[in-house]
């Protein structure tokens, strides 16, 4: 179990914002040093447009994780997921650890963390669609398949801080970093 610190994971359905979001607050909180903005390692391209991420192929994925250099992995959409050790380090030192996660790795880390809280950004419907389809990774019948999945429901007893990305970018990027400060205060 990690230490006095916490895992703030952020979570939400394909085109709700969490990467802006998590950028957003990231240039918000610069310079404080209770908050950590990790970056995740994924078995896909990096994409300058998109989430801010470490690529890595499968094998040395597979490498890594059986090496023990993952705080946290998962698989999602076809790809693999992981937080380096580094997250559980910084989490040992008392900081908010800020990560883009996933819904499916929620009870692994509630087990891994004495203190994982999460945070669940939704957006409208048509918005999302809008959202996709500007990442261009994806045709209009993939984006349509992705919207209709409900996708996994959050483990029983967790209970998200919610953030509506429904609105202006400033808005999301405000109501995002108060959460965030709202889970802090909540650790100290």
């Amino acid at each position: 179990m990690a230490g006095p610190g916490t895992l703030v994971l952020v979570v939400g359905p394909s085109g709700v914002g969490k990467d802006t979001l998590i950028a957003g607050a990231k240039d918000a909180l610069r310079g404080d040093p209770d908050f950590v903005f990790v970056r995740r390692i994924v078995t896909r391209k990096a994409d300058v447009e998109a989430e801010d991420h470490d690529t890595m192929d499968l094998a040395s994925f597979m490498e890594a994780e059986a090496a023990g250099r993952f705080a946290l992995s998962w698989q999602a959409h076809g790809l693999s997921y992981a937080l380096p050790v580094s997250a559980a380090t910084d989490v040992a030192l008392g900081r908010v650890v800020v990560a883009n996660g996933s819904r499916h790795v929620i009870a692994e880390a509630v087990r891994r963390f004495a203190r994982c809280k999460v945070v669940l950004v939704t957006a409208e419907i048509a918005l999302r669609a809008e959202r996709l389809s500007a990442r261009g990774r994806e045709t209009q019948v993939e984006i349509a398949a992705r919207l209709a999945r409900e996708g996994p429901q959050l483990p029983e007893g967790i209970e998200p801080t919610i953030v509506d990305n429904s609105g202006t970018l400033a808005n999301g990027i405000a109501a995002f970093v108060m959460a965030l400060k709202g889970l802090s205060a909540q650790v100290a």
